[in-house]
Parts: structure tokens; sequence; C-alpha cells
């Protein structure tokens, strides 16, 4: 009957998990970002298992030295036998994330608890996300959207075991679920919670649920990143579901074994029959562009970048191009592509930054700076002070107005300067007849 339970209780996760993620990410041409009228539209890559044949890091492995263990298997137990050195005897972490056959399972293993792997003494298996052949000491680690994790175990299931992730290279560890019989003993939370409307949706939820030693191999459990979270349904305007779902690399803590209780007499075969065992380690997701890359690729410095487009740049498509600063950077919606505009700087600038005042006030925000052609202004569409044209078109000339014989140094479209009394000229430097001695105060 449990049996029953734990399967229907992990496809109903999985489903619900995929069911969310559809929800949010449906729209025609998936690969591309542009819908069928060539407008921008909203873009991500493939959904896909981004832990297959990822780089697994383990704190512990059977084989090392060589060890007997035994199989639970109801009221018998088969002894077998772990040597790291021999490629058909050893448990390897790199089994954990390998082609997953049922007829032909791999899977990684720990030491028994002969050797004291129990509660206090955790296992940790670290995911990281960014194929090997990618990694960079020069770039940092990509993000990707988790939708799904899922573990298969060889042996029971754990009592207790934790999933934390992390959003950057050697950032913190931050809980993401816990499972347990013990929740409030083993990791002082209470089982089966749930999040109210309005509450944090960041708390990582502890459950008993997939906590049975029974049953005996081949027991899932399946963490979907969403449920349980109000705001799924309203994913594109929440910045903390958007977070919650991003990751850099995962960790999977063992905690504590599921026993029968018969190790408390210390037997030899009994103990070896206890330890943590995974043959399968899938997680569900995609690498996270935002809504402004169909795919990603080696990038320049190494490391998986985006293939950004929208006008958009960065590993994550998280910021606009230099030219591109018209208004704030967004995320890609269902609604709206959220591209990033060009600035308006009238053919005299390759350069501008966003102005949030100009943005609020005129619904413009890309303020061109180092403009050509003595030109000036957010979008450089005027003379700068003391200069003029005639036309639009024309280059900005300076006014040239003189400076003892001119009322102001800026003059007319036409280049004419205003001059004081007793002043002629078209740039002010002349007397009129019957003055002379131009100077400060003009002509005399």
């Amino acid at each position: 009957m449990e049996t029953y339970f734990a399967v229907n209780s992990f496809l109903l996760a999985l489903l619900l998990s995929l069911h969310l993620h559809c929800h949010l990410f449906v729209w025609a041409a998936m690969d591309s970002c542009l819908d069928e009228e060539g407008a921008p539209s909203r873009c991500m890559p493939k959904f896909e298992n981004i832990a297959f044949n990822r780089t697994v890091v383990v704190s512990n492995v059977c084989g090392s030295p060589p060890e007997d263990y035994c199989m639970q298997t109801g009221s018998t137990r088969s002894c077998h036998h772990c040597d790291a050195s021999d490629p058909e005897l050893s448990h390897n972490a790199s089994l954990l994330t390998d082609f997953h056959m049922d007829k032909e399972r791999t899977w990684w293993q720990s030491q028994s608890m002969f050797y004291g792997v129990q509660h206090p003494n955790s296992v940790n298996i670290t995911l990281h996300l960014v194929p090997a052949g990618l990694s960079s000491p020069h770039a940092g680690r990509k993000a990707f959207e988790i939708t799904y994790i899922r573990l298969k175990f060889y042996t029971s299931r754990p009592e207790s075991f934790a999933i934390y992730k992390r959003t950057e290279q050697n950032g913190t560890w931050l809980p993401y679920q816990y499972y347990s019989a013990s929740c409030r003993k083993t990791y002082g939370k209470d089982d089966k919670e749930y999040i109210r409307p309005g509450g944090d949706e960041r708390n990582a939820l502890c459950t008993d649920e997939f906590s049975d030693i029974s049953p005996l191999t081949g027991g899932n459990v399946a963490f979907s990143t969403l449920e349980g979270r109000p705001s799924a349904y309203n994913f594109d305007q929440s910045v903390v579901l958007k977070e919650w779902v991003t990751a850099t690399d995962l960790l999977i803590s063992l905690d504590r074994l599921n026993t029968f209780g018969d190790e408390f007499f210390k037997d030899a075969k009994v103990l070896r029959s206890y330890f943590y065992a995974i043959s399968d380690f899938s997680v569900g997701g995609r690498c996270k562009c935002n809504g402004h890359a169909s795919e990603c690729f080696e990038g320049e410095h190494g490391g998986l970048v985006c293939a950004c487009q929208h006008h958009t740049a960065g590993d994550d498509c998280q910021r606009c191009h230099p030219f591109y600063q018209d208004r704030p950077w967004a995320r890609a919606t269902g609604d709206s592509a959220n591209e990033c505009l060009k600035c308006n700087c009238s053919g005299r600038s390759d350069e501008c930054v966003f102005d949030v005042e100009q943005h609020r006030s005129t619904g413009r925000g890309g303020r061109c700076v180092s403009c050509r052609d003595h030109t000036d202004g957010p979008h450089c569409e005027r003379c700068r002070e003391n200069h003029y044209r005639r036309f639009d078109e024309e280059p900005c000339l300076p006014c040239n107005c003189n400076i003892n014989g001119s009322l102001s140094l800026q003059c007319d479209v036409e280049g004419g300067c205003a001059c004081k009394n007793g002043v002629t000229g078209k740039k002010c430097d002349t007397c009129r007849a019957g003055f002379h001695s131009l100077g400060p105060g003009g002509c005399r």
C-alpha cells in the first residue's frame, strides 16, 4: 500500500510541477525570440534534465578500501562487494547522473553504517549545473531555473535528508526542502507546514511523506520548486519566485538512515546493510535567460552564457546593451517581450545612459552623452550654448560673437549676434560710423 501511495505521490508532484511551468511558459515559436510577424516575443532555452552527465561531488563513496555490503530484500539479505578500483564493482558519483535504465541500473553508493555512516554524520552530494567542460575560473557559475528535483533510491529512502541550493559561485547554501520522519527534531520545522498567501515564499518546508523505510528499493522523491507557493500562477509578477527557482548548484544532504532498529546490537552484517544508494539524480529545468534567449553556449571567457536577443546582454541577459537604455531592463513575460529600446541620439552619439528622472517625466529614459557636432540635450537635439545651425540635419557651428561688442555670446539661427550700442557686423566686431575704440563697453 505504501509503495502504491509513494509512486502516486511522486507522479502527482511531478505532473503538478510540469503543469505549473507549462502554464507559465507556453507561447508560440518557443525556440524563436520573434513572433510570426517578426516582432520580439518571449523565448527560452529548451527544458531538459540539466543534471544529465553533470559533475557531482560526494563526501563519501564505498570501495576505498574495498568492502562488503548487504542488500535488504524483505526478510533476506544478499551480500555483495564494492571496490572503487574495479569498474565492475564500483559505485562512484558519476553513476548518479548517467543514462538511467531500469533494467540495467547503475547507482552511487556510500559506505555503510559499519564505517560510521549515520546521524549526526551526514553524506553530501553536490551537483554543479554547468557542464564540466564549460566551467571556467574566469567566469561565474551560470544560473538555471529549476522546475523539479527527482531522486530515485536504490536502497530505502533516508529517514531524513535535505535539499539546498546556491545562486552564485561560492555563495551561501540556502535551504530548498526538507524530508524527515522527525521534522521538528531534525530540522526545527513543523511537518507539512504550508505557506499562506502573503507569507514568505522563500521558506523551505518539511514533510514526512517520503521518509518511511518501505519500499526497500526503487523509492522516488520528487520536489517541485513551485508546489505550495501561492504566487506560482502569477509567476511573471513575482520577483521572489523568480529568485526561488534560480540556482547554480544543488546540494543533497543525507542526514539519517532508515533502519529497522536492529543496528542497536552492532551485528556486522546488519551494519553493512544500512547505507545510502541513489540510482538516478535528475533535475528538470532550463538555462536562465530571463525570456531573452532561446539557447546557451560557451562564452568568450569560458563558462556557459545565454545567446541574448532583444538587445539584452550579460550571462543571463540581465541587462540592456549600452546603446539600448531608453527604458529599464525587464524580464520578458507572456504579454510583452520587454525588449530593450534604442536611445534616440539624433544620429549624433553612440553612447547613452538610463536616467530614472528623465524616464519618469518623459517616458524616455535614454540620456545621450558625448554628443557630436557641438550638439547637446538628452537626445543631442539642440546646439550647445553659443552655437547655432539653420537646419536640424546640419552640424552646429560656433557663434563666435565678439565678447566686447555683443550683448550675448549666443547668436540667432543664422549666426547673427546681438550688438551693443555703436557696434555693427554679423559678429559685432566693428564700430559703427562715428564710433571708435571697441572695448568691453562697446564702441565709444
